[in-house]
């Protein structure tokens, strides 16, 4: 079958969406992608940012929660608006809100095979650190997967969804966005990788901030569990030996 375009979401879990020999390169969002949002790891994260505004803003609780999200949204990622508003240190930042609790995040193998048994190359694109992205692999079980890591530090504290961002990635690892598939939950960030001509697919968890800046039209396949997706594409990959 082919590639469905423009706002016809393929049936939530169906991999026979789109011909799986004309991908050359796989990019996965870390964070809520690559692991369940259930697991609530980014819970700790999101605390970490309100309590790191609070303090460097001299502002109470609720009130740094509203700029932290008011800052996602308009910059991208609460860093970039602390970073261009307030003159903050991203290292100082980055070290504080990813100092977390990795263990809540299980061992994955399910998940794993799957990614290995893909065609091709296989990255993570996130707005988090290559620190927190080695920790997060690390628990899936992940860690030797992935052909890179395309960090917010590689790409000069330029976060998703700035089109930047995804200029940079593709030049880095020499990507053709024509032959290449993203997978993110946040479905703004598939807006500039549409346009690049990368088939995109939308991971719908249900939660408020994924919808932020919705619109199907930048969306090709629309799912709500990675696994049960790559489960239906792994029926289309023959001999597991033939992907590596």
């Amino acid at each position: 079958m082919d590639f469905q375009r423009a706002g016809k979401s393929a049936p939530k879990g169906d991999g026979g969406a789109l011909n799986i020999a004309e991908v050359s390169h796989w990019i996965f969002d870390l964070d809520n992608t690559l692991y369940p949002e259930s697991t609530n790891l980014f819970l700790q994260v999101d605390a970490r940012m309100k309590a790191f505004i609070s303090r460097r803003l001299g502002i109470e609780q609720d009130e740094a929660y509203r700029v932290q999200k008011d800052y996602l949204v308009r910059f991208g990622t609460t860093l970039r608006g602390l970073m261009d508003l307030h003159d903050v240190s991203p290292r100082d930042f980055l070290d504080f809100i990813h100092d977390v609790d990795f263990g809540v995040i299980p061992p994955d193998p399910r998940l794993v095979e799957n990614i290995e048994r893909l065609p091709g190359t296989k990255y993570v694109f996130t707005n988090g650190t290559r620190m927190h992205a080695d920790a997060v692999l690390e628990r899936i079980g992940a860690a030797d997967v992935f052909t890179g890591i395309f960090d917010i530090e590689t790409a000069g504290f330029v976060p998703k969804p700035a089109p930047k961002a995804y200029r940079l990635l593709v030049g880095r690892f020499g990507i053709e966005p024509e032959k290449t598939v993203m997978i993110e939950d946040m479905a703004r960030n598939l807006k500039p990788a549409r346009e690049m001509g990368m088939t995109t697919v939308w991971l719908n968890d249900g939660g408020e901030w994924g919808k932020v800046e919705y619109d199907p039209a930048h969306i090709d396949i629309e799912i709500d569990n990675l696994t049960v997706w790559l489960d239906g594409l792994s029926g289309e990959l023959g001999n597991p030996d033939d992907a590596k």
